[in-house]
């Protein structure tokens, strides 16, 4: 596998708590293999719920972490402003879904280039090249990972937010030289590229 890390899991009842299942996950290394098992319990985050940070110039709300799923995946809730772009960059680690919630965006990735609305869901797969542009009224979507904790870098490169809006126009100016080189670090220590 040349130092990648691939997980699977088994999933079997959990005897003695309602709602809640036992996860086997499996976790190969190069030639190494690991089996862990971890408990997981049933969760409901509110509307309201989550942990609100402001990151690029728009609010994220982590809805599901590494954590409370065992590894199998992240959830945010990503609201934009009007013509926002994301870098081209690149998941070595996890596959990334996009549900669009409200407005429009527009998605490369790979070759091709995604018109998308409020109910439509793309996929970008690791190791494809992605970005997206919203569209003039903003967007409010959801980003799915798998497996779970892209929410570590977003913390790294964020800071919580005020308040569940969208951040003041001061907080969205460009980083100096010193952040983004740490944005760069904490990227690329979770296994992401940007490539422009």
């Amino acid at each position: 596998m040349g130092g990648a890390e691939a997980r699977s899991a088994m999933v079997r009842s959990f005897v003695g708590c309602t709602g809640c299942v036992e996860v086997e996950v499996l976790t190969t290394k190069g030639d190494a293999m690991t089996m862990e098992t971890q408990p997981m319990a049933s969760a409901a985050v509110r509307s309201d719920e989550g942990e609100a940070r402001w990151w690029s110039g728009g609010l994220a709300v982590v809805k599901a972490t590494a954590a409370d799923t065992a590894g199998q995946m992240s959830i945010v809730e990503i609201t934009e402003p009007a013509n926002s772009e994301a870098p081209l960059h690149v998941h070595h680690k996890e596959d990334e879904g996009f549900w669009i919630l409200e407005g429009s965006a527009t998605f490369e990735v790979g070759d091709r280039t995604i018109e998308a609305g409020a109910g439509d869901y793309l996929f970008g797969p690791r190791d494809i090249p992605h970005r997206y542009t919203t569209g003039p009224d903003g967007c409010r979507m959801l980003f799915i990972f798998t497996p779970g904790g892209f929410e570590d870098v977003m913390r790294a490169i964020s800071r919580p937010a005020d308040s569940r809006t969208l951040p003041p126009a001061s907080e969205g100016k460009p980083p100096s030289d010193e952040e983004m080189e740490a944005m760069v670090a904490a990227i690329q220590a979770h296994g992401c590229e940007l490539l422009g």
